[in-house]
């Protein structure tokens, strides 16, 4: 192996490592933004997340999402990846398909099943999430054929997640408490300390996230990668900006919990374009999907009367669908604002439609037969005392 693939190997197995540290911002996140009587289950469908994300993509998910295209449409499977000369693509495509079943945790958290999330996690690892990412990036998928662009994700794992966690969110119901005389009463997470290290933690995991999918250094990549990590950070600098003024002029005060979503919104929102716009492109993306999500997480939850404790659907799902649409604004080859008319942005209309239909129908019916034959929600009175003791027979914190 010469010099060359021998770096692009590393790269791609360095990255990877970075967007796997992205599971415990994940997990911080969630048990920042919920109560302290749920941290335990968190922590553990989280952790399951990527156990259950591991084996089954590696059983065959990765084959569905990048063997051989059937019709364009779907992988040809085969059982028990083990390509050595693949093994590092097999390990970077598996934390992202971890990533896309991440999501669905925290907009269901602390009224859900345990043995319930676990199933559809497997689902959403080696059947909803590969089909649609067949389509975009195997090579010979229909999307890719019509010039979709999704550098790294933000419609292919994020709005998968993030429309995954709608549908969940809507069969699972709001927690005890949630919404009395048609009203929304905030449930205030028990330490936003944890929050906010985990999204420093998911800042950090990002650049391999974006970066990484460039899936070489060598040559010009490394220019390529450079400029990446630079539309990435900047993104999420001026998402976060965006959530701290709007709130600010909207409330009267900065908000902790908004802003720390407006970095992840600029994050999700760039990660579709982040190889194709210039920084000035993805500083107003970042400034887009800030301003947003703001409002998205206020219509979702006063408006639809979804209980989303951590915005989930909005950070994933609505900037995710918005920064792939925006891809056809800011690229700098095809792009609306650089003489290339719609074509790019209605190809990418046509991606985000399709895949958001894809990810809540086969999201539905999952879910829909898991209610009818397990059930998605523990009792009342679990739900009262906190999942860790009941579901795990135990508590984080102990005076």
């Amino acid at each position: 192996m010469d010099t060359n693939a021998v770096l692009d190997l590393m790269w791609v197995v360095i990255c990877g490592i970075l967007v796997f540290f992205m599971q415990a911002g994940f997990t911080l996140v969630e048990t920042g933004f919920a109560r302290a009587k749920n941290s335990g289950n968190i922590i553990m469908k989280n952790l399951m997340d990527f156990c259950i994300g591991t084996v089954g993509f590696w059983a065959i998910g990765y084959t569905i999402m990048y063997g051989d295209s059937i019709g364009s449409f779907i992988g040809n499977p085969s059982l028990f990846f083990d390509s050595v000369k693949d093994m590092h693509s097999l390990f970077f495509q598996t934390v992202f398909a971890a990533t896309a079943a991440t999501i669905v945790s925290g907009a269901i958290a602390e009224r859900t099943k345990f043995s319930t999330y676990l199933i559809f996690s497997l689902m959403m690892t080696v059947f909803i999430y590969p089909i649609s990412g067949h389509w975009v990036w195997q090579g010979d998928g229909w999307l890719t054929d019509l010039g979709f662009i999704d550098f790294a994700g933000s419609t292919v794992v994020h709005s998968v997640g993030g429309w995954a966690s709608l549908v969940a969110a809507i069969m699972v119901g709001p927690r005890i408490g949630k919404y009395t005389d048609g009203k929304s009463n905030a449930i205030p997470g028990h330490n936003l300390m944890l929050g906010a290290l985990g999204v420093f933690i998911l800042w950090l995991g990002w650049f391999g996230f974006n970066a990484g999918s460039q899936l070489a250094i060598s040559g010009d990549n490394a220019t390529a990668v450079a400029g990446i990590i630079i539309t990435t950070n900047i993104a999420a600098a001026t998402g976060a900006l965006a959530a701290m003024f709007v709130t600010w002029a909207v409330y009267g005060k900065p908000d902790i919990s908004m802003t720390l979503n407006g970095v992840l919104a600029g994050l999700v929102g760039v990660t579709a374009g982040c190889a194709a716009v210039s920084p000035f492109g993805a500083a107003f993306i970042g400034l887009i999907c800030g301003t947003v999500v703001v409002f998205a997480i206020e219509f979702i939850d006063k408006k639809l009367k979804v209980d989303d404790p951590v915005g989930a659907v909005s950070v994933h799902g609505v900037c995710g669908a918005l920064g792939t649409l925006l891809v056809g604004v800011f690229a700098t080859d095809g792009g609306l604002l650089y003489g290339g008319g719609f074509n790019l942005l209605g190809v990418q209309a046509i991606g985000v439609f399709a895949i958001g239909a894809w990810a809540i129908t086969t999201s539905f019916i999952v879910l829909f037969i898991l209610k009818k034959t397990m059930g998605l929600r523990v009792t009342k009175e679990e739900e009262i005392d906190g999942l860790d003791i009941h579901e795990h027979g135990t508590n984080v914190y102990n005076n």
